[in-house]
C-alpha cells in the first residue's frame, strides 16, 4: 500500500447511525410504515399527502421467525397488500413489512416517472419473493428487498465476513437515486453516497455513474445487522484539495468550467476536480447585468486564482476580462 493510499484510509470518516439515518433518508421516511389498503386516490398523485398507515392488528410479528429469516438471508414469497409513494406494503400470516421503491427490481431507475402510483398500484394483490434487508424489533420495523432476492441464500452471511473498512471492492451499479448509487457487491448491496461520489460537488448521482457499469469502491463502513455498506468512489482517487495550494498557487490563470450560477456569482470547476467561486464583483458585468446575463452552464471561462483554502476546500476566483 502507498504512502498516499496509507493517508487517505486513516481520513476515512466515522460512519455512524445519524450518517446512514441521513444517506437514506427517502428510506427511512417509509421504513417504519406498516399494512395499509390499497391507496385509493381521490385526487390527483401530486396533492396526494402519504400518512404513516396504521398498525395492522390483524398480523402479529413473529420476531423469532424474521430474526432467524435474516440470519440466514432466506429467500421467502410475500403478498403485496397496497403502496405509499415509497415503495410497497408487504404480508404473510405472520409478517408484515415494507418493500422501498428503491428495492423493487422493475422500478429501477424510475423514481421520477409521473405514473409511479399507478405503477406501484400493479403490484398490489400480486406476491413478491425477497428477503429480510432489516429487522428492528424495537422499532416494530422489517423491510424487505426483492433485488437482494436475485441473489442466492447465504451470499450476504459469506460477503459480510470478508467485507473490511478500507478495502477496495469490484460491483455492479443496481440503482441510481437522488441520494445516491447502490453498488451489488455480490449478494449484498452498498451504497455510495452523492458525497462520496467525487471530490467535487455532484449535482445528481447520474451525472458520474450509469446503470449496469462495474466499478471499483472503497468500503467505508459495514452494519451487519442492518444489512448496510457505506462505499465511497472518491476516495479511490487523489484528493485534488491536497494539493491545491501547490497546484494552483494565488494569481495563476487556469481554464474552468461554469457549474452554478447564482444571485452573487459563480462556480467553476476546474479539470482537477476541485471548484470554486467566481463573485459577482470579480465579473465584468455591464450596468444592471446579473452573473446570468453573463454567463451558461457548462460554459468554459478562463479564471485567476485569488485565494485558496484547502482546509474548507474553498477557491476564490476572478473572471479573466474579455473571456466567456
Amino acid at each position: 500500500m502507498t504512502d498516499q493510499k496509507r493517508i487517505y484510509l486513516n481520513e476515512m470518516p466515522s460512519v455512524d447511525e445519524g450518517w446512514w439515518k441521513a444517506v437514506l433518508a427517502d428510506e427511512q421516511r417509509y421504513a417504519s410504515q406498516r399494512q395499509q389498503p390499497a391507496v385509493q386516490k381521490t385526487k390527483p398523485a401530486h396533492e396526494e399527502k402519504v400518512e404513516p398507515p396504521p398498525e395492522n392488528e390483524s398480523v402479529q410479528t413473529d420476531w423469532d421467525s424474521v430474526k432467524q429469516l435474516y440470519a440466514g438471508d432466506r429467500i421467502i414469497e410475500m403478498n403485496v397488500t397496497g403502496y405509499n409513494r415509497g415503495g410497497l406494503l408487504v404480508e404473510s400470516e405472520s409478517l408484515a413489512g415494507f418493500v422501498p421503491f428503491s428495492h423493487l427490481i422493475d422500478m429501477t431507475g424510475r423514481e421520477h416517472d409521473s405514473d409511479r402510483d399507478e405503477n406501484l398500484k400493479e403490484y398490489v394483490g400480486k406476491s413478491l419473493h425477497v428477503k429480510v434487508i432489516e429487522c428492528v424489533p424495537e422499532e416494530g420495523r422489517v423491510v424487505f428487498s426483492e433485488r437482494a432476492a436475485l441473489s442466492e441464500p447465504g451470499k450476504r452471511a459469506e460477503l459480510f465476513q470478508s467485507l473490511k473498512a478500507g478495502t477496495e471492492v469490484t460491483g455492479t451499479i443496481t440503482n441510481i437515486t437522488d441520494f445516491g448509487a447502490f453498488v451489488d457487491l455480490g449478494g449484498v448491496e452498498g451504497l455510495i453516497h452523492i458525497s462520496e461520489l467525487s471530490w467535487g460537488r455532484v449535482a445528481h448521482p447520474n451525472q458520474v455513474v450509469r446503470l449496469g457499469e462495474q466499478i471499483k469502491v472503497q468500503v467505508l463502513d459495514m452494519s451487519a445487522e442492518r444489512c448496510r455498506v457505506a462505499l465511497s468512489l472518491k476516495r479511490l482517487m487523489p484528493n485534488p484539495w491536497e494539493r491545491a495550494d501547490s497546484d494552483f498557487p494565488e494569481g495563476c490563470v487556469v481554464e474552468g468550467t461554469i457549474t452554478k450560477i447564482i444571485s452573487y456569482g459563480a462556480f467553476a470547476m476546474l479539470d482537477a476536480g476541485v471548484e470554486g467561486l467566481i463573485h459577482a464583483s470579480e465579473m465584468s458585468l455591464g450596468e444592471g447585468q446579473s452573473p446570468r446575463d453573463l454567463l451558461q452552464l457548462d460554459q468554459k471561462v478562463k479564471v485567476r486564482v485569488l485565494h485558496v483554502d484547502k482546509e474548507h476546500q474553498r477557491l476564490g476566483f476572478s473572471m479573466i476580462l474579455n473571456e466567456q
